[in-house]
């Protein structure tokens, strides 16, 4: 590196003389004599804002600024703080799409496992907010509740199944303490829930020896269960009303009159011996279900409604049941109001397909089958009792009581049947002041 400095040309005159002897004279005095020197840091290639950042200024062979040596090596930018800048922001942004795209993946994750079977983390459902609500505000009557992996572990992830209802299938499983369970899956409803508050919220009102007990309930996303304790002898259309069982294995004529007074206790008690009367909307030999002893048992609320005790006339949107057990003015308002008299007609019905069905699984009556049962058994009464009964006179007595009671109970008009505590009197009255009702019949 070459260095030329400016001095007085006097002093350097007289060096000039004495040029052999640099110390005492000549150029060494210029030297010891002192000189200014002058550096400015300010250049117009911009290497002072390389060298401000820390950076080292590289040039050419002609002397020409290059750029700015970083850490990182050679950067384009003159200066070395933008060039930190620039990396960090894209170092950032590498970031957040790799965690955006992480997001992504495992939405769809959870996407797939919500939409498999068994769904391991199911989405909340629309209408669970509501369903909450109503359980908070009823937290002192529904029992206890369960997550969707203890009713996986009761069912041994839905091993037995039992079988299948209008709102769902119904597993076998077992409770901790080893107690067996019948477990209820609901369908995925269509609406807000409706059905799984009616269930929770009525059958958690009650208290009967002829109602279901419901143990435990399930509410995670869109699964739910409903735990009730396990029936041995499954329900009565499965017992009573199959086609296939031969004679041997039909139930006698008195364990059907005790399970249709048994039924009718406990409809009466849903419809006063409740704080808060339930009808129930749904009678029929499926949601009847029998314990070891054969002790009969309401089931399924999903239809069930809550009234009022002075209430008489209930309000529901549409017709409600299974058909050939839905009374005529839930169809039609010109047979008359709804009201729990809609459950008798469901329960007349009901006990007249108990008789017919039995008469057909013993004797196969075709001409019983051939015609509408109601109608046919009107006319027949005397003659089918005797018959069915094999001239027994207690028999003959029990299969009456159910005939005469289940025509009278499907009445047309609501008011022209009897309430289920006067049906209750009669099935366990006598029979000599039984008589047969007008011959109203709906085909």
């Amino acid at each position: 590196m070459v260095v030329t400095v400016p001095v007085r040309g006097d002093v350097l005159m007289a060096a000039s003389y004495n040029k052999s002897n640099f110390t005492s004279g000549g150029y060494g005095d210029v030297l010891k004599r002192g000189f200014e020197l002058e550096w400015s840091c300010i250049t117009e290639d911009g290497c002072h804002l390389c060298e401000a950042s820390n950076g080292q200024c590289a040039y050419s062979q002609h002397r020409e600024f290059l750029g700015c040596l970083c850490d990182g090596g050679k950067a384009g930018s003159p200066d070395c703080k933008r060039s930190r800048s620039k990396r960090k922001t894209a170092i950032i942004a590498g970031i957040v799409a790799g965690m955006l795209s992480l997001l992504f993946l495992c939405l769809v994750i959870l996407k797939f496992f919500s939409a498999s079977k068994d769904g391991l983390l199911p989405f909340k459902s629309k209408d669970e907010p509501r369903v909450e609500s109503f359980l908070q505000k009823n937290g002192n009557l529904h029992p206890k509740r369960y997550t969707y992996a203890d009713v996986k572990r009761m069912t041994k992830s839905f091993a037995m199944k039992l079988g299948q209802g209008g709102f769902g299938a119904v597993y076998r499983g077992n409770l901790h303490d080893g107690r067996q369970v019948a477990v209820k899956m609901l369908k995925d409803t269509k609406g807000d829930g409706e059905e799984f508050m009616n269930e929770v919220a009525s059958i958690s009102r009650t208290s009967h020896v002829n109602v279901v007990t419901l143990l435990e309930f399930c509410l995670q996303g869109s699964k739910r269960a409903l735990i009730y304790e396990y029936m041995p002898n499954g329900s009565l259309e499965r017992y009573a009303f199959n086609s296939n069982m031969n004679s041997g294995n039909s139930l006698s004529w008195d364990k059907l009159f005790d399970i249709a007074i048994g039924t009718a206790r406990g409809v009466e008690y849903l419809h006063r011996g409740c704080n808060t009367r339930i009808v129930h909307f749904d009678i029929k030999p499926h949601n009847i279900l029998l314990d070891q002893d054969f002790c009969p048992k309401i089931s399924d609320f999903g239809l069930a409604k809550l009234c009022l005790n002075k209430e008489s006339a209930i309000s529901i949107a549409g017709a409600r049941g299974t058909i050939g057990y839905i009374a005529p003015e839930v169809y039609s308002k010109q047979f008359g109001i709804i009201s729990s008299k809609s459950d008798v007609y469901s329960y007349g019905m009901m006990v007249l397909e108990m008789v017919g069905a039995r008469d057909r699984n013993t004797s196969g009556n075709s001409e019983s089958s051939s015609q509408y049962f109601p109608q046919w058994i009107y006319e027949h009464l005397d003659d089918y009792c005797i018959s069915a009964s094999e001239i027994n006179g207690e028999m003959t007595e029990l299969v009456r009581k159910m005939i005469v009671v289940g025509l009278w109970c499907i009445q047309v008009i609501p008011t022209d049947r009897p309430t289920m505590t006067r049906v209750v009197e009669m099935l366990e009255g006598s029979t000599s002041n039984l008589e047969l009702p007008p011959k109203v019949l709906l085909s």
